[in-house]
């Protein structure tokens, strides 16, 4: 069973930064995409960051909201993606999810190329 949970959320303050990891069991870890996407109240989900698998050599991809800012990576060791988050703004409050999907040559940023999905990770930040 494939399980992908997030953790690092939290209640911060403007201008402060933030790791969410989101922990994966139950695939080939070396061999998907992973996205980070964000939900805020009464809005769509919107894509965040993406890594490719291992072998496409790491592509990364960024929404140009937090380019400069944010910053995903990989630990394939540990089947974790990592989702560093620098400069917070209070619209970066949201529900933070990451996603999996399995291996393309450019890791997508449309939520439905995405079959796998972490619970959430609330992350609040204030003026």
């Amino acid at each position: 069973q494939v399980q992908l949970v997030e953790s690092g959320g939290g209640l911060v303050q403007a201008g402060v930064s933030l790791r969410l990891s989101c922990t994966t069991s139950g695939l080939f870890f070396n061999a998907y995409s992973m996205g980070w996407f964000r939900q805020a109240p009464g809005k769509d989900r919107e894509f965040v960051a993406a890594i490719g698998w291992s072998g496409s050599g790491g592509t990364t991809r960024y929404a140009d909201s937090v380019k400069g800012r944010f910053a995903i990576s990989r630990d394939n060791a540990k089947n974790t993606v990592y989702l560093q988050m620098n400069s917070l703004k209070p619209e970066d409050t949201a529900v933070y999810y990451c996603a999996a999907k399995i291996a393309g040559e450019i890791p997508p940023t449309a939520a439905h190329e995405y079959r796998n999905w972490g619970q959430g990770t609330q992350v609040t930040v204030s003026a």
